[in-house]
């Protein structure tokens, strides 16, 4: 399916690749991540009750208590970043929010400065913070038109999460 901006340039119905991540592979806070591709439809589809339902189950599974990220965090931000951009979606702050926390979530590396042992687990939840993080980093391009929102709650958590990237 197929949306025509008010520009006359058609553009891909959101979250058209899901279905390429294999999420059942990967692991949340509660174990499979299988259920993150609903999560997402229903934070994309839903009214503000299921979507902010769905935004905070969504971030218990890959950015726990607000700073522990998991193996499926990184594969489900580029998603994130494409949900913030659609003016139909009622929770986008919070999603700019929940952007900002995983890329300032440093929790796994911290403990294995203090732990190197978990360095060497076939698991490396470090790697999966990094990535999480570089994931994040990688579509901060898509700040610019967040910044213009003529929202203030988007506009603020956008500059918020500008500051955490700049640094």
């Amino acid at each position: 399916m197929r949306h025509t901006s008010p520009t006359g340039v058609a553009r891909t119905t959101p979250l058209t690749a899901v279905s390429r991540v294999p999420w059942a592979d990967m692991q949340d806070s509660t174990g499979s991540a299988a259920a993150i591709p609903l999560l997402l439809n229903g934070i994309a589809w839903g009214d503000s009750a299921t979507a902010l339902a769905a935004l905070e189950d969504l971030r218990k599974r890959i950015c726990q208590y607000g700073f522990v990220t998991e193996q499926a965090t990184a594969a489900t931000v580029p998603f994130l970043w494409e949900l913030a951009q659609l003016p139909h979606v009622t929770c986008r702050a919070r999603i700019i929010q929940l952007l900002k926390a995983i890329a300032d979530a440093r929790q796994w590396e911290s403990t294995a400065a203090l732990y190197p042992k978990l360095l060497s687990r076939r698991e490396n939840p470090v790697v999966w913070e990094r990535a999480a993080r570089q994931a994040v980093r990688d579509r901060r391009g898509d700040l610019n038109s967040l910044l213009t929102e003529p929202d203030t709650e988007i506009a603020r958590a956008t500059t918020e999460l500008a500051r955490s990237l700049a640094d």
